[in-house]
C-alpha cells in the first residue's frame, strides 16, 4: 500500500471510530434524559463514511435499532455502507 492508501485507511479508520464514540455519547445521554446528539450528525457521520463505526454501535448498544421508529438507521446506514464498500472497491481497481 503506498502511502495515499495508508492515509485514506486511516482517515476511514479514524472517521469509523469518531462515528462509533458519537453514537455511544449519544445512547448515554439518552439514559440519562440528557440533551441528544441530533439524528442529522448521526446519519452525517455515517454517510461520510462511518457507517461500520455506525453499524457496530448500534450493535454493541442496542441504539436507534428500532426499524419504525428509526427507518434511517435501519435502511440507511447498511445502504451507505454498501455504497462505501463499492466505492473502495473502484477505487481500488481504477487506481
Amino acid at each position: 500500500m503506498d502511502a495515499h492508501g495508508t492515509l485514506a485507511a486511516l482517515c476511514v479508520g479514524g472517521l469509523n471510530l469518531l462515528t462509533f464514540l458519537v453514537f455511544a455519547l449519544d445512547k448515554r445521554f439518552a439514559k440519562k434524559q440528557a440533551r441528544r446528539i441530533p439524528e442529522a450528525v448521526l446519519l452525517t457521520l455515517s454517510c461520510l463514511g462511518g457507517s461500520i463505526g455506525a453499524m457496530a454501535a448500534m450493535t454493541v448498544f442496542h441504539h436507534k435499532t428500532d426499524a419504525k421508529a428509526h427507518p434511517a438507521f435501519d435502511w440507511g446506514i447498511p445502504l451507505a455502507f454498501l455504497a462505501q464498500l463499492g466505492l473502495g472497491l473502484w477505487l481500488t481497481w481504477e487506481l
